[in-house]
């Protein structure tokens, strides 16, 4: 059974830095389209980041140089390490999981998701 699960939400002050962390079980990581998307109270799941098979990264403008995507091939698990954190990176955040990715890897149609983990940031 394919299951991704995030782990690493917590409450930082705004210029903290977190990791999280997505561990796959069911499935191949390094084989698989993976990504984080987030979503703040009563919005829309916004992209994060996504790594493809190749390890080619892709980022939105609002995270790039602040957040890095990247996988561990021995531990099949995901991270987002997130520097610089602003009020307005506090949101749920998932990981995604798609063996094709027959889409925008920036597009929230990937086949697997996790349940999410919390991040807060205060001013």
């Amino acid at each position: 059974q394919v299951q991704v699960l995030e782990h690493g939400g917590d409450s930082v002050q705004t210029g903290g830095s977190l990791r999280l962390s997505c561990v796959a079980s069911g499935f191949t990581a390094r084989a698989y389209y993976m990504a984080w998307f987030r979503q703040p109270p009563g919005q829309g799941r916004e992209f994060v980041a996504a790594v493809r098979p190749d390890r080619t990264t892709y980022y939105p403008g609002g995270v790039k140089g602040r957040f890095t995507i990247s996988r561990d091939d021995d531990e099949n698990t995901l991270y987002l390490q997130m520097d610089d954190l602003k009020p307005e990176d506090s949101a749920m955040y998932y990981c995604a999981a798609d063996p094709r990715a027959l889409f925008q890897l920036s597009q929230p149609q990937y086949q697997y998701w996790g349940q999410g983990t919390q991040v807060t940031v205060s001013s």
